[in-house]
């Protein structure tokens, strides 16, 4: 009997083994080809905008635009994130579902401390998250009354969530581009105060409860930049000096400084019903191509923390990705500094990047003349690191990615111009859009000798920090190998303070 089992059981075994090696092949998640190592992207299937963003109980819920049956954007679910630390993530069950009201277009959520809401129940404090529902059926049949603002919450802290029976509980009057609440408690009027994207401007609302919610103001229509519609803004408090300002993100497509959509700002007061600017000048959070519909987490004290969809509505449903399409940027850390006689927002990698940081390489005041090869220092880093440079003195200078492919990303500074710039034309990947391939630059907003610089270097990405975070800028690019060579180059020769190298671990492994 045992020989008979042995004779049955062995063939089966062999099966089953070809069986798993046949699975291995098959590319891993978050293994197989530009898939970021240090940026949250889901598993599989599409992803947009960041929405419902709230720190609790320690932890980072991230929501997110998400079609689960595709790569190319659908009907729109919230797909749900965590991280305790906001650099590792865990993904989990979808959060809100398409329903007979519509879509699950983008929004926020807020911590109810006070049960405004009542939706609290035996002293468990409710999470509430507003969105924008958008009927599909009125917008094919030309209303202009298809998005309307409603509520969904959490007792279990963000595990599972209950959409309100009186939904929606803000209708359209009839504002054919009625979206993406972003909403904040007021104190000292006790009430919340909901931000919302009203075609080319902002219109704002208040209510007591997340449910009763009246007009107080509007703002925008001869401010700013215009080309295409507002979407996903926040208004938030920053201090400067010991002052108090209110920032005002609004994001916009198309219409961006480099083409397609992008992200502008403004500076000033808000009195708990107009938000007033310093100034109406256009002001770009991030000028590179690829950072859009960022907004902040809620719930994190004086910290504010920014997060934005790391793609272009010009060719985000046709990148070359298979299992997943788009991802988000680096966490990052806002807050103001003065330059050039104007108050600007300023955008840091968040410190816990430090969390997957490998050993890092040092260079104290190296030459360069005409070139610096650097790439046995970066060479086994996987195309993941953050790369470094403090200059006492400002110079042209160019800092090459490339492959042995003759693929190939510069960043650099112009001075003729006195501007930073990515350039992309030859770094892999461009016959999918006529639109990705290009040079993008972005102003020097400093007026101080001396620089310094970040790049945060991932599979299929660069975001450049410089001036102290005074100019960003974010772009994908998709080599056909990883860009294992590095190298900074000048027209004539350049002194450098130093330059540091710290490897990134993968941030699923």
């Amino acid at each position: 009997m045992k020989t008979k089992c042995g004779t049955l059981i062995l063939p089966l075994l062999i099966a089953l083994n070809c069986i798993c090696k046949a699975q291995d092949s098959s590319p891993k998640p978050y293994a197989d080809e530009h898939r970021p190592q240090v940026h949250f992207s889901p598993a599989q299937h599409w992803m947009n905008d960041p929405n419902g963003m709230v720190y609790y109980n320690h932890t980072y819920h991230l929501f997110f635009q998400y079609y689960p049956k595709d790569i190319v954007w659908g009907p729109m679910h919230w797909g749900h994130a965590e991280s305790k630390d906001l650099v590792h993530w865990k993904q989990l069950p979808i959060a809100l579902y398409p329903d007979s009201l519509g879509y699950i277009f983008s929004g926020s959520a807020v911590v109810d401390s006070n049960n405004t809401t009542g939706f609290g129940k035996n002293g468990k404090i409710p999470l509430v998250a507003i969105f924008t529902h958008h009927d599909p059926k009125g917008e094919k049949e030309g209303t202009d009354k298809f998005q309307n603002q409603s509520l969904a919450y959490s007792l279990d802290g963000g595990g599972t969530w209950t959409k309100y029976s009186g939904n929606p509980v803000l209708k359209n009057p009839g504002v054919r581009d009625f979206r993406d609440p972003k909403v904040m408690w007021y104190g000292p009027e006790k009430k919340w105060v909901m931000t919302l994207a009203t075609q080319d401007h902002i219109s704002f609302y208040s209510a007591p409860d997340l449910k009763n919610w009246k007009k107080e103001s509007e703002f925008g229509i001869k401010a700013g930049a215009h080309g295409g519609v507002w979407e996903c803004p926040d208004l938030f408090p920053l201090k400067m000096n010991g002052k108090t300002y209110w920032v005002l993100i609004v994001n916009l497509n198309p219409g961006g400084p480099n083409g397609g959509s992008a992200t502008q700002y403004f500076v000033g007061s808000f009195d708990g019903n107009k938000f007033s600017p310093l100034d109406s000048s256009t002001r770009w959070l991030d000028y590179g191509p690829d950072e859009y519909a960022g907004i902040t987490w809620s719930n994190t004290g004086n910290r504010k923390i920014f997060l934005g969809w790391m793609s272009n509505w010009q060719y985000a449903n046709q990148v070359p990705t298979k299992a997943w399409r788009n991802a988000a940027t680096i966490p990052r850390e806002l807050s103001l500094k003065q330059s050039k006689g104007q108050i600007l927002l300023v955008s840091k990698p968040v410190a816990e990047l430090k969390n997957i940081k490998e050993k890092t390489i040092v260079l104290k005041q190296p030459v360069v003349n005409r070139s610096l090869d650097l790439s046995s220092k970066i060479n086994e880093l996987k195309s993941r690191y953050v790369l470094k440079l403090s200059f006492a003195t400002l110079k042209d200078y160019s800092i090459r990615l490339s492959n042995t492919k003759g693929e190939e990303l510069l960043i650099g500074y112009y001075p003729a111009k006195d501007e930073y710039y990515i350039d992309r034309t030859k770094a892999g990947k461009m016959d999918f859009q006529k639109n990705f391939s290009g040079r993008f630059t972005a102003p020097r907003l400093s007026a101080a000798k001396n620089s310094d610089l970040i790049l945060v270097v991932d599979k299929s990405s660069v975001e450049l920090f410089a001036d102290g975070g005074l100019t960003t800028m974010t772009a994908i690019y998709f080599p056909t190998d990883d860009f294992n060579n590095l190298a900074v180059k000048t027209t004539g020769k350049l002194a450098i303070n130093n330059i540091s190298i710290s490897g990134l671990r993968s941030i699923w492994k």
